[in-house]
């Protein structure tokens, strides 16, 4: 039985979130449990990150902006993993991710601004890019481009070192009234993103107060179809094919077994 999140009671506020990142042009102090000094709250965070530069593609800091609400004229910059690439070994490699954002997450951000350049979509923020030319067809490079940025760092967040365990409090709930059972849920999570036919993302998503695993093809984005975006797994090839070749089904249950953040979850729902 799906659960309506406005109906559960004892919903509490979201904690203050800090965000830690370099104060200057050095990446942040990494320390061995993935922690990070230099730490500032999470609106600071978003309102510098969102709406163009970021950080320099070289350091690893905090957790990229998810909201881009942000304008500027300035171009989007690749955002920061949230960790080192190799932070969440042996599930996803350091090579992995060498390739997976340092080569196509990136590439994603040059040709969404080569699109956007001289245009009057080049104030605007990465989900009003998004949201503005969905469903053009004139538009269709412009929104798999941008759509890939947006998706690629939702997936980063969704992830961390020593993830995977239990939700706690008001999400646990909502996922074993949805779902019948944390189990459950991972079950169907993993059947969506097996039989994801080709390439794609399986989302946990809110919509109309109700929590629902969904999937995408290729760049498609829940923001699109009305539904709030909690969590997400890489299904493309490029996601998983250095560590584990053509089996999908182990990617996708280290990924729900180890990597999940749902810290992150819990805060995106509050939000």
């Amino acid at each position: 039985m799906a659960v309506k999140v406005s109906n559960v009671p004892g919903v509490s506020p979201a904690p203050r979130l800090l965000r830690c990142r370099a104060t200057d042009d050095t990446p942040a102090t990494v320390p061995r449990d993935g922690s990070r000094k230099n730490c500032r709250s999470r609106r600071q965070f978003l309102a510098s990150t969102v709406g163009g530069c970021l950080y320099s593609l070289s350091a690893y800091g905090a957790d990229s902006s998810l909201s881009m609400t942000t304008r500027s004229i300035m171009a989007f910059e690749l955002p920061s993993l949230p960790y080192l690439p190799n932070a969440l070994e042996p599930y996803i490699s350091a090579r992995t991710f060498e390739f997976h954002h340092g080569k196509h997450h990136a590439a994603y951000v040059t040709n969404t601004n080569a699109l956007i350049k001289d245009t009057p979509l080049a104030g605007k923020s990465l989900e009003e890019v998004i949201k503005s030319v969905a469903g053009d067809p004139d538009k269709t490079s412009l929104f798999n481009n941008a759509a890939q940025v947006w998706n690629h760092t939702f997936f980063w967040n969704s992830m961390k070192p020593g993830g995977g365990g239990v939700p706690t409090g008001d999400l646990a709930r909502w996922i074993n009234s949805t779902f019948g059972s944390l189990e459950k849920f991972k079950e169907e999570f993993k059947s969506a993103a097996v039989t994801q036919f080709g390439s794609g993302w399986t989302w946990l998503v809110l919509e109309n107060g109700t929590l629902q695993v969904t999937k995408t093809a290729n760049a498609d984005t829940p923001m699109v179809h009305g539904q709030k975006a909690l969590l997400t797994c890489d299904v493309w090839e490029h996601a998983y094919y250095l560590d584990y070749q053509n089996r999908r089904p182990d990617f996708v249950q280290a990924f729900l077994d180890h990597l999940v953040n749902w810290d992150f979850v819990t805060r995106t729902l509050a939000d």
